[in-house]
Parts: structure tokens; C-alpha cells; sequence
């Protein structure tokens, strides 16, 4: 049990997250990243809300195309797929080169594998949030691409055996340890 004080951080894991490849375009360069933070804030217009490290090349390219995607994994996604976006730095890799993805209204990438289906957003509103930006986007178009169950952030521990990135803003270092 992690407790810190008269707060015990295991309730943390009790909140239901899922697991999203959200991308972005700056110029020529696509680029993604797993986040496990999404969800729908309104819906006259239909609004997302994601959180990104400030770090991440992902958060740089949505700061200046002000635009975004959003694939929802499926629990089809294994470790290898999901660690080829959420392990690896788009400054060194291209995360697109072996990867069937096409873009909509923004120009954002939107990853066609192991997801169930993909939103396309303009960015309308940032919140910093010390490590993290919050982004909220009006969504452009969205798929859904197949009837497979979404993959929560509680299966991608508990079943595929995943790990936390340093980054995501639900890591804890005793995550990674147990």
C-alpha cells in the first residue's frame, strides 16, 4: 500500500482511465504518444480534453499546429505496439514508418492499428498544470474503426503486465517495481 501521510494512493488505481495514441503534425513531421488522460468535457460543440508532459514532442507540436488526434486503443494492442509510442522519443524515431495511420480535417495522423476508433480535434484552450498541459479540442471528425473493447489503463497493467512512462501523469515509481 503507498501511502503519503493520511492519503493512500492505491484508491489512484480505482479511477477508470483508457489508453489513447494521441498525435499531432508540425510542418512535415508526424509524431504520437500514449496518454491514459482523455475524456469528453462538452458536448454542443463536442469537446475533448487530454493532458500531456509538458516534455514531450507530442505537447510541442499540439502547441503549435493547434491541433491534435486521438486513437482509442484497443485491447488488441500488445506491449511491442504500444511501446513503439509511449516508450520512444519522436525526436529520434519515426513513430509512422511501419504504422497504418491517415489524417482528416486537421492534418493529425490517426493511428488505423489496434485501435477502435479516432477523433480529430482543433485546439481551443490550454491549462497549465505544472508538469502537464491540459488541452481541450473541438472535435473535426471521428471513426470508430471496430467493435473491440477499448483497453483501460487497469488492463494494461494487471493483463498485458505494462509499465508507466516518468512522464504520464499517473506514474507512480512503485508501479514499476511491483
Amino acid at each position: 500500500m503507498a501511502k503519503e501521510n493520511d492519503i493512500d494512493l492505491d484508491v489512484l488505481i480505482q479511477i477508470s482511465y483508457g489508453m489513447f495514441i494521441v498525435s499531432a503534425v508540425q510542418g512535415e513531421q508526424y509524431n504520437a504518444q500514449i496518454a491514459s488522460v482523455a475524456f469528453q468535457v462538452t458536448n454542443e460543440p463536442v469537446q475533448l480534453a487530454i493532458c500531456l508532459h509538458r516534455d514531450n514532442l507530442t505537447h510541442q507540436m499540439i502547441m503549435q499546429s493547434k491541433a491534435f488526434g486521438i486513437g482509442i486503443l484497443s485491447q488488441r494492442a500488445d506491449l511491442k505496439f504500444i511501446g513503439g509510442f509511449g516508450f520512444h522519443s519522436g525526436r529520434g524515431v519515426d513513430k509512422f514508418a511501419k504504422v497504418k495511420f491517415k489524417t482528416l480535417a486537421t492534418g493529425s495522423p490517426l493511428v488505423l492499428e489496434r485501435t477502435s476508433g479516432i477523433l480529430d480535434l482543433d485546439l481551443v484552450k490550454t491549462m497549465d498544470v505544472g508538469t502537464h498541459t491540459i488541452f481541450v479540442g473541438e472535435l473535426r471528425a471521428a471513426e470508430v474503426l471496430s467493435g473491440d473493447p477499448p483497453l483501460t489503463y487497469d488492463y494494461y497493467h494487471r493483463v498485458i503486465r505494462g509499465k508507466s512512462h516518468g512522464h504520464a501523469p499517473t506514474f507512480r515509481i512503485s508501479d514499476n517495481f511491483k
